[in-house]
């Protein structure tokens, strides 16, 4: 979460997850040490995480499954490329075919 925090161009005030182990404890109280607010979706209702499935959804298919990496140096740099090419060049549909970078620059205007 530290480097999502540090990469937002705004303030993250809500953090909503799922009930995942990864998701417990530790993480919870270190958001809240952050000063971001941590929610929990209900149990078994994947279907209140949508964009999120949708997104891992994509990675699986334009990423993760096209990848070839030699070591964890190589992997963060493909991820750094991966995270550039989705935010500032590729276009989404529920952006009215926009890149998620425009439509921030819309909504700050």
């Amino acid at each position: 979460m530290d480097y999502v925090i540090s990469k937002s161009p705004f303030r993250i005030n809500t953090i909503r997850t799922d009930n995942g182990h990864e998701f417990q404890a530790k993480f919870h109280w270190h958001l809240e040490d952050l000063g971001v607010r941590h929610a929990y979706i209900k149990p078994r209702t994947p279907r209140l995480n949508g964009k999120i499935e949708r997104s891992h959804g994509t990675d699986q298919r334009e990423f993760y499954q096209l990848l070839t990496y030699t070591d964890d140096v190589d992997l963060h740099t493909k991820l750094a490329e991966w995270e550039a090419f989705y935010n500032y060049h590729r276009p989404h549909g529920g952006l009215g075919g926009k890149t998620p970078y425009e439509r921030l620059i819309e909504k700050m205007r």
